[in-house]
């Protein structure tokens, strides 16, 4: 919005500073601190309101120490997490930019099914929320405007590499005249849509998913969006499982968060992408204005989500930030990526999956049923293992920023 605004009066009236809202930089530095003050001014506010309409968290006797001092603590705070997004991209955010279009929306639509989830439980007194059925097929609706989006839409598109020809001249002690031929990658002048996507570790580490469909349109859109259902639906399933600590989700995702932030700049940045030989996405570059609003908007609500909580994000907050992740993966196209950098996510998606599967296995075989762990998902294992909540949380933080590191490392690693 300030964005438009301030272009057309520097256009207009030449006016001092305007200037300075064309820069992504700035921008992205005055969203983390506008939505650093909401999350912090209005989160003691919202905390108070929360709790005089007593929309406290009902918590389930499982065993665990300290678990039953939680009840009552108020929940349904990812709406102040999506509102320290919203505002802060509506304000700083090309809102004529496609990226920027496809992650409100998904934030919204999220948003939505998260807090539909979290109102079921609050006040309709239903412990298990939403039926599972009707959050899978929310996100397999993203899943199919995401993937649509990206495949069709004309304002997505990339600019391959291509391979150029370079003649060296040099002349020897003899005064013999040589010559050498090399090649070199420089990114393509002309843009086209494309299902691309970067896989890591690999040399030339871009692939198209139409080579899997002998180039059939149809069968690209359907595999496309089979992938983005399938990213969709694992992110944010998976950042929901984490959400059982205090400040385990928010911390664990504010370094892939800025990680994805990092990417989309070097991606949408002509200069960075071909020195670094990798895919040139135009546009992609203002999504870094969405990521600092995310990273500002975790770390503020980590003020009041750290131990012990004063307030807890719900299926509100932890549903929208594994959706907004994987989304804004796809963006960027570094969706292959996600199980390293969201290793903290797939694992403790992995360890339900295992215990549930083991467990009816065993059942079936011996008559009764056994565990892989002490309890599901993995950090409650450790919980029963008697570690603090505490160190069981820093140790995931610090796992999180090693993976996330590894990530950014893949952009020279092929």
């Amino acid at each position: 919005m300030l964005y438009h605004l301030f272009k057309h009066l520097d256009t207009l009236y030449d006016l001092p500073g305007a200037g300075m809202f064309q820069y992504i930089s700035f921008r992205a530095a005055a969203a983390i601190i506008l939505s650093l003050l909401i999350t912090i001014v209005f989160g003691r506010k919202i905390i108070n309101m929360l709790r005089r309409k007593q929309i406290g968290e009902d918590i389930r006797d499982l065993g665990l120490e300290g678990q039953l001092q939680k009840k009552g603590t108020p929940t349904m705070g990812g709406v102040l997490i999506l509102l320290s997004i919203l505002v802060p991209v509506l304000l700083f955010g090309q809102l004529d930019n496609i990226y920027i279009q496809l992650m409100l929306v998904s934030t919204v639509w999220l948003g939505l099914i998260g807090f539909l989830d979290d109102y079921i439980k609050v006040f309709r007194h239903h412990k298990e929320g939403l039926k599972g059925r009707f959050k899978i097929i929310g996100q397999v609706g993203l899943g199919l405007i995401v993937g649509t989006t990206m495949c069709f839409s004309p304002d997505i598109v990339v600019r391959e590499k291509t391979i150029e020809p370079v003649r060296t001249v040099f002349v020897d002690e003899q005064g013999n005249t040589l010559t050498e031929q090399t090649r070199r990658y420089v990114v393509s002048t002309e843009s086209r849509r494309s299902t691309q996507t970067t896989i890591p570790f690999v040399k030339d580490n871009e692939f198209d998913y139409n080579r899997l469909t002998g180039g059939n349109a149809a069968l690209t859109w359907m595999l496309y969006v089979l992938v983005a259902i399938l990213v969709v639906t694992a992110v944010s399933n998976g950042a929901n499982l984490t959400d059982g600590l205090d400040g385990l989700a928010t911390g664990v995702s504010a370094p892939i968060v800025l990680v994805l932030g990092i990417l989309a700049y070097l991606s949408g940045h002509i200069v960075y992408a071909d020195y670094l030989n990798i895919m040139y996405i135009p546009g992609s570059g203002e999504l870094v204005v969405f990521a600092a609003a995310l990273a500002g908007a975790l770390v503020g609500f980590l003020w009041y989500n750290s131990f012990p909580a004063q307030i807890f994000m719900g299926d509100t907050g932890s549903l929208s930030i594994g959706g907004i992740i994987a989304v804004f993966a796809l963006c960027i196209r570094k969706e292959l990526l996600l199980p390293l950098l969201c290793g903290i996510f797939l694992v403790e998606s992995l360890s339900v999956m295992l215990q549930v599967g083991y467990f009816k296995y065993t059942k079936r075989k011996y008559g009764e049923g056994r565990r892989i762990l002490l309890m599901s998902p993995l950090h409650h294992h450790y919980q029963k293992k008697n570690l603090f909540e505490t160190k069981i949380v820093t140790r995931f933080w610090i796992i999180s920023l090693l993976l996330a590191a590894i990530t950014l490392v893949t952009l020279k690693i092929r």
